[in-house]
């Protein structure tokens, strides 16, 4: 990779940064998928090719050796699209004056709906963890609060104690992009964190100091991998034999709104979307639970 390639992705990295507040984790992607290029365009018969002078060919051949490393096509588009968004950079800070992957045609992607429990399911999951223990107590408050609220796991432990405003009955989140968003909560879930606080916090902080609402057994801040493992095992205590993901409750949440006629709008504020075309996905999910109902059910289905 040229100097002037690692100077140009740096920028656009940095720009990345400042505009669209993206997660260190996404820059990370970015800059690998635009390394890969940059080191392929190193490699081709003409070594004088960079970001600045590649063209649609160069574009074409480097998708044709994507393939032949047998990446996905869902690889292949992430990385793809990354360069899309990329040139576009350059043609906006007039560093290009044309777009080389204007014609570029992307592999289709099926999206596969997410899983969700049913609403049974979500009963017995809820109604798992034993609330005579400080730790009890508190994954009871985090499951509720999760389904409750349609957070994200990254959202839900990084919740502070001042997080939740009990009084007007909304839970002020900073999602993703360091967007914040204000969700309702309703009365269960309030009063199970309210519990949870008064009860058990106090004991496994046992006199130490930290702003985290959920903690663990040693007084740190949840993680997102303790929660992973706990939803898992409450999930076998409760019965539930389905693959389990962290997210599973928070599609419950979309798909449970939608059968009972929420606002697609209005969940989409909830989820902190910012394209109205990723919560719509769940009427797909809610429309394929209606023909099951109706062929299950039905006297003529």
């Amino acid at each position: 990779m040229t100097m002037q390639d690692s100077d140009l992705i740096a920028s656009f990295l940095d720009d990345l940064l400042v505009e669209e507040g993206l997660a260190d984790n996404t820059l990370e992607a970015y800059r690998l998928d635009l390394n890969d290029l940059s080191t392929f365009l190193a490699q081709q018969a003409n070594p004088a090719t960079t970001l600045l002078t590649m063209t649609p060919e160069d574009l074409a051949n480097y998708m044709e050796q994507l393939y032949s490393r047998n990446l996905t096509a869902t690889t292949v588009a992430r990385k793809m699209s990354a360069i899309r968004h990329f040139c576009r950079h350059l043609l906006v800070t007039e560093q290009r004056l044309d777009d080389p992957t204007r014609l570029l045609q992307l592999p289709k992607i099926r999206r596969p709906l997410p899983k969700i429990f049913d609403e049974q399911e979500v009963e017995a999951l809820l109604a798992a963890p034993e609330q005579t223990t400080e730790l009890g107590l508190r994954d009871a408050a985090m499951l509720e609060l999760l389904y409750a609220t349609g957070l994200r796991v990254s959202e839900l432990v990084n919740l502070s104690t001042d997080s939740l405003d009990d009084q007007a009955g909304i839970i002020r989140v900073i999602g993703k992009g360091n967007k914040e968003r204000l969700i309702p909560v309703g009365e269960v879930a309030r009063e199970r964190v309210a519990h949870y606080r008064q009860a058990a916090r106090p004991l496994l902080l046992a006199g130490r100091n930290t702003t985290a609402l959920f903690v663990t057994a040693r007084g740190g801040a949840m993680t997102r991998q303790n929660f992973w493992f706990l939803i898992r095992r409450h999930a076998m205590m409760a019965g539930i034999r389905k693959t389990i993901s962290p997210h599973l409750l928070r599609h419950s949440f979309a798909v449970h709104l939608l059968n009972h006629d929420a606002d697609l709008r209005a969940i989409q504020m909830m989820l902190g979307h910012a394209d109205i075309s990723t919560t719509e996905i769940y009427t797909h999910i809610s429309k394929v639970r209606m023909k099951q109902v109706y062929n299950r059910y039905h006297p003529r289905a």
